[in-house]
């Protein structure tokens, strides 16, 4: 992906991460294989290694979703690493969840908090008028699966999507 920071003239190359889908046994080990057992919510989590490069600059950042532990862990854990232009060493490193709050150790000996997602105001996406919009671009082409899965009519939205 490509983020512009307009105010600085800077493109931002960036890679993601995988998503998975997962959903946890609520059952001891010795239930696990018996058909009888449980399963919890799913959710949606986020893993692997990522990367932004901003070229005007040189800075760089290399960023890692860690998947949760089959046992024990935390869902939604993210580390990185900030790099200077031509540094091999990062000046910052950062942990915490990619969800919620993020904590920044700079090499000076400083921590802080590098961000928390559930204080940032929510800005709302501008985007053209489907009837503006041509006929491959996203929401027209899906705009009949998103209705369905809004009104929770999962063959019409399956239909849909063939």
């Amino acid at each position: 992906g490509c983020v512009t920071c307009l105010d600085y003239d800077e493109h931002y190359i960036l890679t993601f991460p995988n998503g998975y889908g997962r959903q946890v046994n609520a059952l001891p080990d010795i239930f696990i294989f018996n058909a009888l057992s449980i399963l919890t919510v799913p959710w949606i989590e986020l893993g692997g290694e990522c990367s932004i490069n901003c070229s005007k600059t040189g800075y760089n950042a290399s960023i890692v979703f860690h998947t949760k532990p089959f046992y024990g862990g935390k869902k939604h854990r993210i580390t990185a690493e900030i790099f200077s232009p031509n540094d091999k060493k990062p000046f910052c490193s950062i942990e915490g969840e990619w969800n919620g709050v993020m904590y920044a150790k700079y090499t000076t000996g400083e921590n802080a908090v590098f961000i928390d997602t559930k204080k940032m105001p929510t800005i709302k996406k501008k985007v053209r008028k489907l009837e503006d919009q041509e006929e491959y671009e996203s929401r027209c082409l899906w705009k009949d699966v998103t209705y369905n899965l809004k009104i929770r009519d999962i063959d019409a939205a399956t239909a849909a999507k063939h």
